[in-house]
């Protein structure tokens, strides 16, 4: 508005701009711990899903690109995971909001232990009792325990965490986009523990990000910068395993070739080579300001 206002008056030029394409994904939950009373650990749920190009998460429609102006700094936050539970009867930890300007992805919904709800959140936790919700436009609810003693994977990106009568519980399957220029899938939900190493409960897809649940072992972690959640530690008869760490997030960016990123420091990232009109910046650790010229 201000620059608007002095072009009119003085009749200097406005300030240019540029279009900027964007994936921003926020750090997945982790996954719950196998309990003493019998119960796998359930799946943590995905970081929330925000993107222009290809897919959205939770089945909406795409986001809309956002008009930048050069030489002007724009916020970059990078979500962590969360933590796998590590003690009887206790959650997991939620994993953390990524930002990037204006868009802000939630973080995964936390696993929960009996008889705990899972977490809300970018994708819903799952639970050994009713799965989280996840947020419009980002990510599906996790899954719940409706019988025997394998509880719901976490929700993904791209679908709700499993939960059947037979004791399934594998994670939500992530979103692919090809924002970087081939197709990558991203916020898987973790997969539930298994229940004395008979029942195989996987994270979303091999693909993903999300962690498989323990086999008379602890979960997998969610896989780093996918915003995948962790999976559930297993149960034996005699022991109990603790759940996986949820993935960090990742803001991706895309934008006309003509242009170049700044990286401000706090921020861990990188910029691509020109390819098909367009640079990529990948950015997967910290919070500081991005800017362009």
């Amino acid at each position: 508005m201000i620059a608007n206002v002095i072009t009119g008056l003085f009749g200097l030029p406005a300030p240019a701009g540029l279009t900027v394409d964007y994936l921003v994904v926020a750090g997945g939950a982790g996954g719950s711990r196998g309990i003493a009373t019998g119960y796998a650990g359930a799946g943590g749920g995905a970081g929330g899903l925000r993107c222009t190009v290809t897919a959205t998460g939770g089945g909406g429609s795409l986001e809309s690109a956002l008009s930048l102006s050069l030489a002007t700094n724009y916020t970059v936050t990078i979500g962590a995971g969360g933590a796998g539970a590590t003690a009887d009867n206790t959650n997991s930890s939620a994993g953390i909001a990524s930002t990037f300007s204006t868009i802000t992805s939630t973080g995964g919904g936390l696993a929960s232990a009996n008889p705990n709800n899972g977490g809300n959140g970018g994708s819903g936790g799952g639970s050994q009792a009713t799965g989280g919700s996840g947020t419009a436009n980002q990510g599906f609810a996790g899954g719940s325990r409706i019988g025997g003693s394998v509880p719901g994977g976490g929700g993904g990106a791209g679908a709700v965490g499993q939960s059947t009568p037979t004791g399934t519980g594998n994670g939500g399957a992530g979103v692919s986009t090809s924002i970087t220029g081939s197709s990558t899938s991203y916020a898987g939900g973790g997969g539930a523990g298994y229940y004395n190493g008979t029942i195989p409960e996987t994270g979303g897809s091999a693909t993903d990000g999300g962690g498989a649940g323990g086999n008379a072992s602890v979960g997998a972690n969610g896989t780093a910068n996918t915003g995948g959640g962790g999976g559930g530690g297993s149960i034996s008869t005699v022991t109990q395993f603790s759940g996986g760490n949820g993935g960090a997030g990742v803001v991706i960016l895309r934008y006309p070739d003509s242009k170049t990123i700044t990286i401000g420091a706090g921020l861990t990232g990188t910029e691509s080579a020109a390819s098909g009109g367009y640079k990529r910046a990948t950015i997967t650790a910290g919070t500081g300001n991005v800017s362009w010229a």
